[in-house]
């Protein structure tokens, strides 16, 4: 059985991420999370997953409404964990420096959390009986993508705000079918 799951990354987030640790959505990302309503709107209704990470809930939140659901809260779709013990105001420099590499640095950099997260996350969606939209983050989807390429980098694309990738996972082997828009994302 083969399952097709579109991974829409969040709208633009009102404060950065060495600012707010779960930031809501800006004016423009409420309006990116209408747009992406109405462009998904004819795929449905699907179960919608989000992750508990309010940006993602409040992108989630027009097209829950227009099919009429409740999103799944899924926290293993949500956001790379920052180290533990990190000050707000490095999590930035701490999150550049890691887009800069592979998983394969980065678990052994910092141990088995990371490796842990990728895992996690990709099992996840194995394991989901049934298409569905999925609310997550830039990083998680990138580990989406980086495992259909076999490709180890932490970004291997730039998502812009509201982009939606479509995979078609069958027997754990990740396809992507459209992959989503691009953009020169700022992480703040």
């Amino acid at each position: 059985m083969s399952v097709r799951l579109h991974l829409v990354r969040h709208g633009r987030a009102a404060a950065g991420w060495n600012v707010d640790r779960d930031p809501v959505l800006d004016d423009l990302g409420k309006e990116q999370s209408v747009e992406v309503a109405q462009r998904l709107v004819g795929l449905g209704p699907l179960p919608v997953y989000s992750s508990p990470l309010r940006r993602c809930q409040e992108t989630s939140s027009p097209l829950s409404a227009l099919w009429n659901t409740v999103p799944i809260i899924e926290p293993r779709v949500a956001e790379i964990p920052s180290p533990v013990g990190i000050a707000l105001e490095e999590r930035v420099e701490w999150l550049r420096s890691a887009m800069a590499g592979t998983w394969t640095q980065l678990g052994i950099s910092d141990g088995d959390v990371y490796t842990q997260y990728r895992r996690d996350l990709l099992n996840t969606l194995s394991a989901l009986p049934h298409d569905a939209v999925i609310f997550s983050h830039f990083i998680a989807i990138n580990v989406v993508i980086g495992e259909a390429l076999s490709d180890d980098r932490l970004v291997v694309k730039s998502l812009d705000n509201c982009s939606v990738t479509s995979v078609l996972i069958h027997e754990g082997t990740f396809t992507i079918e459209e992959m989503g828009r691009e953009a020169d994302t700022l992480i703040r």
